[in-house]
């Protein structure tokens, strides 16, 4: 099948990119080549005629959002709504990436695709506009993940948790991190190939939950790094009410597939997956069993 990636060079597209070429005719669409808020310059997509378009396109800098809820909307929501309008207009499957904030965090237990969304800051909210605008194309899957890691790292963020816990770690800083707010690491690669078995599989359109099994504290998910890449640090927990962003954050938004595990497509642990990653970067100094 023909593919296209927008958003191709981000932390989850590149991955995307590896994982879906073996299978497919892929091409990968950057920042400079598509702006999703521009519905002309989404018809670009007819040119390539793809089968299916993975758009990973989002303005995910939770804060910012807050500052400039307006950029916001037009990438994460009217962004989507021109994928899924050209999307419909040439008969193309529409997966778009959503995110673990389209909840409010009250559950305190891993949601799952069949929970209702209730967001609680600017950028979950236009995600679920997103979502939303997605589902007006038949041929669609909204996949939600959280709390990335890849070898790429965030274009938008620079590097990845994962890497400024090691940066620092190295660097024999004080780390202080949150122990109150609690999610599921996801580690790129894995919800590459999760999205790639989704297509393959076909799969019933709907929403569908990628991020890997589990879910910890950003200050659990700190110990994890440190121990498994044998590094000694001052780390210390802190609560959310001490460093207070703009926006409000879910306490609780970790996510559980009930749906790819019935179909035969379970998501791993994201311990184990952190360990592959550690690998990948090349940051562990011995074999691990």
């Amino acid at each position: 099948m023909r593919v296209v990636i927008i958003g191709s060079t981000g932390q989850l597209g590149t991955d995307l990119t590896k994982a879906l070429s073996g299978a497919h005719d892929v091409t990968g669409l950057s920042h400079q080549s598509i702006e999703v808020s521009d519905y002309n310059s989404c018809l670009i997509l007819k040119q390539h005629r793809p089968d299916v378009v993975v758009n990973t396109a989002a303005f995910h800098k939770t804060d910012q959002c807050e500052e400039e809820p307006m950029k916001a909307f037009s990438v994460n929501a009217l962004g989507a709504r021109n994928v899924a309008a050209v999307c419909r207009e040439i008969g193309a499957l529409n997966i778009y990436v959503s995110t673990d904030y389209v909840f409010d965090g009250s559950k305190n237990r891993p949601y799952t695709e069949n929970d209702v969304p209730a967001p609680v800051n600017t950028y979950g909210v236009s995600k679920l506009a997103g979502e939303f605008f997605t589902r007006q194309n038949t041929r669609h899957y909204v996949v939600r993940v959280a709390s990335l890691f890849g070898a790429a790292g965030s274009s938008g963020k620079g590097g990845n948790f994962v890497e400024t816990m090691i940066t620092r770690a190295v660097k024999k800083e004080p780390i202080n991190v949150v122990d109150d707010i609690w999610m599921s690491p996801t580690y790129t690669k894995d919800a590459a190939s999760t999205i790639g078995n989704m297509i393959l599989a076909k799969l019933p359109y709907g929403v569908y939950h990628a991020a890997n099994k589990g879910y910890c504290t950003w200050f659990e998910f700190a110990e994890e790094i440190l121990k498994l890449a044998s590094l000694e640090a001052s780390l210390k927990p802190t609560k959310t009410s001490q460093s207070p962003g703009k926006a409000n954050r879910p306490r609780f938004s970790g996510l559980k597939s009930t749906k790819l595990q019935k179909y035969g497509l379970p998501t791993r642990g994201w311990k184990e997956a952190l360990l592959d990653y550690l690998l990948e970067k090349g940051h562990l100094k011995q074999e691990h069993g």
